[in-house]
């Protein structure tokens, strides 16, 4: 499948991917709903109203695209979604009869990149957050508990997650100020109160719901990919100092609560179905409602790096991979549900750090620099144990195809003293 738009090798946007997001142009302030080719905004608020989308929107569902959310688009289902992205690829395809008739409209429709500004794509109700990859709970579990301990007894028979805050997730670009609250050094008796000075970030990845379920009526696993609309990058900023202190006995706080970070366009599944991959052998086997049916981890190629203040350069500091998940989508959706909890449109669960098996794998600075004992030694000549004031954080994820890339962008994120 081609474009008659010429789209580099590079890119993450072919005609392949499109995604969706929600988008001004920088000489207005109206929100609309966009897809992207290249480097290029595709209005489908325009494409709606001029009558290319009527036929795959129901009659009821008026001006879908015209919002400041993708919520009402991604609640008409999954067939409806597929149908209209498949519409899209259409018109932009280079052997479509219709584009002789309609290419110059089209082209009224493609808004250079560099002229819009990326908004956040989902009006987000609420948040859940996984702790999905072996090889991240392991780490963390060795430097806690010790190797014979690492995992606690519940990890290989349940997805473990914490619901987190969704009022402060941002889309990328938003800067990062540093949190403050209660710590307490080892060697000493009672807490204090002050700036973080352990921040760190979380690679992760993110999947938001489509169509929910009722309240009472749990998602079984093998129909959970049904209620997923698509995937986004995710940065789980954590105050390790601070977490350390509040987590016992419920979990993580305000370590986790002051800023998520997410990128702008969400890739469906659709778009991502080429790149299935086995997952690893779960063992000991789940419970029944947790057999995943078929392949649901994905060969995506993730990359974080670092831009030192001052600095005009990012440079790499992990390389990691989608696939080294535990537990993938539909056994996080399935058991999100088994209670009977009533998943929403426009909800956001996230995978949780995603950690390969080496030591430049690793999805945190906690993790990189294993508690601060072992400092990065960067290309700039610094050292990081954790971030400091004047970074900027920047993930960036894709899929590669024969020619073609699968792409998410990036997010990205500085971080600002403590106000």
């Amino acid at each position: 499948m081609q474009s008659f738009l010429k789209i580099s090798p590079d890119s993450h946007f072919p005609i392949q991917n499109i995604p969706f997001g929600i988008f001004t142009k920088l000489n207005d302030n109206k929100p609309r709903a966009a897809s992207r080719i290249g480097d290029h905004v595709i209005d489908l608020s325009m494409l709606e109203k001029k009558g290319y989308l009527k036929e795959f929107i129901p009659e009821e569902a008026d001006e879908v695209f015209s919002g400041k959310s993708l919520n009402k688009f991604m609640g008409l289902g999954k067939s409806v979604t597929s149908d209209v992205r498949k519409r899209i690829q259409t018109l932009l395809r280079d052997d479509c009869d219709e584009i002789k008739e309609k290419e110059s409209f089209l082209k009224k429709l493609l808004i250079p990149i560099e002229d819009c500004r990326m908004l956040l794509p989902v009006e987000i109700g609420d948040y859940t957050d996984f702790y999905s990859s072996k090889e991240h709970a392991t780490n963390v579990g060795i430097m806690f508990r010790g190797k014979e301990n690492a995992l606690m007894p519940n990890w290989l028979h349940l997805p473990v997650a914490y619901h987190g805050r969704a009022s402060s997730i941002v889309v990328s670009g938003t800067d990062v100020t540093r949190p403050k609250g209660q710590t307490k050094a080892d060697d000493e008796d009672l807490p204090k109160f002050g700036p973080s000075k352990l921040l760190d970030f979380e690679l992760e990845m993110g999947f938001f719901i489509g169509q929910g379920n009722d309240l009472g009526k749990a998602v079984p696993v093998k129909k959970a990919q049904d209620h997923i609309f698509g995937f986004v990058l995710v940065n789980d900023w954590s105050a390790r100092d601070i977490q350390k202190w509040e987590y016992v006995p419920l979990g993580p706080f305000l370590a986790k609560n002051f800023a998520t970070s997410i990128s702008p366009w969400i890739v469906t599944l659709e778009a991502l179905e080429p790149f299935k991959v086995e997952r690893q052998k779960q063992d000991p086997k789940p419970l029944p409602y947790l057999k995943s049916s078929g392949e649901w981890h994905y060969d995506i190629n993730l990359e974080v790096s670092i831009r030192c203040a001052g600095t005009n350069d990012f440079i790499p500091i992990s390389k990691s991979n989608f696939k080294h998940l535990y537990w993938d989508i539909c056994q996080q959706l399935a058991h999100h549900t088994v209670t009977g909890c009533n998943l929403r449109t426009g909800d956001l669960l996230a995978s949780g750090t995603i950690s390969g098996p080496s030591s430049d794998s690793f999805g945190s600075l906690l993790e990189l620099t294993w508690k601060g004992t072992q400092p990065l030694n960067l290309a700039s000549g610094e050292t990081r144990r954790f971030l400091v004031d004047g970074d900027t954080l920047k993930i960036t994820g894709w899929c590669q195809g024969k020619s073609y890339k699968i792409g998410f962008g990036e997010v990205t994120g500085k971080i600002l003293p403590t106000n």
